[in-house]
């Protein structure tokens, strides 16, 4: 499980937010976020459509985020395992509290075509995919972004708006699995620190540069 949430976040999972009015079309929301976002915070929940070996519901993990555009980043997952990933703008931090362990990697074009560019990356999203949208459900208005590279791991963002803010993200990746995320306390533009998004290795973790 670990394993599959360090996978989906570098590659860079998550989502995206909107200012605009409640009855907007998602892709008017979300252009709007772009021009006006700059950085957000809140709390998210993560969960996989599908069922585990036994017949149970794979486990939802749950955590907190922060970013500033372009390229900076913490997604701290709290539960069921503690894992962080922090980005600078230029390497990606993945640290492993359990195995006390930091995988290292160059930021550089990683965000690309991922669902990471949407929410860290520049504002030339249109470069990387093709954005449509797709209808009001369940009470959001939803935008589709289908990655324009052909390498990418996913093969479809979708999200959820609602009076401008994100609600939901579905990543449909090309192995035919959905992966949902919801969204609450999302905070546009807060005050954030200059120090904020340095990693700082912790004592005796073993470092591995990819």
């Amino acid at each position: 499980m670990k394993t599959t949430l360090a996978t989906l976040i570098a590659t860079a999972t998550l989502a995206l937010a909107a200012a605009g009015t409640a009855h907007a079309a998602a892709l008017d929301q979300f252009k709007t976020f772009v021009a006006n976002t700059k950085s957000a915070k809140g709390e998210f929940t993560q969960q996989q459509q599908r069922k585990s070996t036994n017949g149970k519901a794979t486990p939802a993990s749950s955590g907190s985020f922060v970013f500033a555009r372009p390229g900076k980043f913490i997604w701290n997952y709290q539960k069921p395992y503690e894992q962080l990933l922090q980005a600078d703008g230029d390497q990606l931090y993945i640290y492993d509290k359990d195995l006390n362990q930091v995988t290292v990697k160059k930021l550089g074009n990683a965000l690309g075509s991922s669902p990471a560019a949407i929410l860290f990356g520049s504002n030339d999203l249109e470069k990387n995919f093709t954005l449509s949208e797709a209808g009001m459900r369940d009470g959001l208005e939803w935008l589709n972004a289908v990655p324009k590279a052909r390498d990418t791991t996913f093969e479809q963002i979708s999200i959820g708006l609602r009076d401008g803010i994100p609600q939901a993200m579905e990543l449909k990746d090309t192995f035919g699995q959905t992966s949902v995320l919801k969204f609450t306390n999302f905070q546009r533009n807060p005050s954030l620190g200059v120090q904020q998004f340095k990693f700082e290795i912790p004592k005796g973790a073993d470092v591995i540069n990819n």
